[in-house]
């Protein structure tokens, strides 16, 4: 699948690719989950198109920072209190280019 734009995502997509700036940080919390604790924060990704929030898990948290550019491969869309969030799928992947 091509790459999309932020403004093209929407609820349900699935095997997203998208590449964007981290232009925020949430605070790392630990969340209980079916498979145990684990570390959970949530980021803004930004491109030229809007900003989506971006839900990063465990190691994931430790790759990027804020205003790293990064691309996302193998990604997929939750709502959650009204709002889209991209999470990154166990087959996905963050990598920050630089």
């Amino acid at each position: 699948m091509p790459a999309v734009r932020i403004v093209d995502i929407r609820p349900a997509m699935r095997n997203i690719e998208v590449t964007g700036m981290i232009t925020g940080m949430g605070q790392e919390r630990e969340v209980d989950t079916r498979f145990g604790p684990a570390r959970v924060a949530t980021a803004t990704l930004e491109d030229d198109t809007g900003s989506i929030r971006l839900n990063l898990w465990r190691q994931q948290i430790d790759l990027v920072k804020k205003g790293d550019a990064v691309r996302i491969v193998n990604a997929f869309t939750r709502t959650f209190g009204g709002q889209i969030e991209l999470n990154i799928g166990k087959d996905g992947s963050i990598m920050v280019l630089s």
